[in-house]
């Protein structure tokens, strides 16, 4: 299993840093809202080696077989890596190579705030903001919550993939 789970975790991780340099080499060329379907699309094609990863486990490994909690242990495992790894990613981003990335971000989503709310809607809205954005100003918080996404993302994969590659 922890063979299955180094390759296809470092496979991972790979391609999401592969991805993540697409996306960056595109600069300002993507807006926010693209850079997130961007990102979330990444993560996704990123854990598809989940499937992969359990399907060398059962193929390769274990004559034909896996049992569904092996396989959900399996696909954890590796998203714990990509996780790990698109959370490092985060954390340089915004420590080293755009250092004012949260504020920008953060002036961006209250000016679309602004424009597309009331005035009052805006007033409750920034107000929720504010709070937030002292948590995430935080950048070992932020890439802990990135870290976390790729782990919900990742376990919904391991699921899927172990409902389908489960043999008993």
């Amino acid at each position: 299993m922890r063979k299955s789970v180094l390759k296809f975790g470092l496979l991972t991780s790979l391609t999401l840093v592969i991805l993540f340099a697409i996306e960056f080499s595109l600069g300002d060329s993507l807006s926010y809202s693209n850079s997130e379907i961007f990102g979330y699309i990444s993560i996704v094609l990123a854990l598809l080696f989940i499937y992969f990863a359990i399907k060398n486990y059962k193929e390769s490994i274990n004559n034909g077989s896996v049992s569904f909690g092996k396989a959900l242990v399996i696909g954890v495992l590796v998203s714990l890596l990509a996780g790990l790894t698109f959370g490092i990613i985060n954390y340089i981003y915004v420590e080293v190579i755009n250092p004012e990335f949260i504020t920008e971000y953060y002036n961006h989503m209250v000016e679309k705030a602004k424009s597309s709310l009331s005035a009052a809607e805006f007033q409750i809205r920034l107000q929720d903001m504010e709070a937030e954005k002292a948590l995430f100003s935080n950048s070992i918080i932020s890439s802990l919550v990135m870290t976390a996404t790729v782990l919900i993302i990742g376990f919904i994969i391991a699921v899927i993939s172990g409902l389908i590659l489960q043999r008993k």
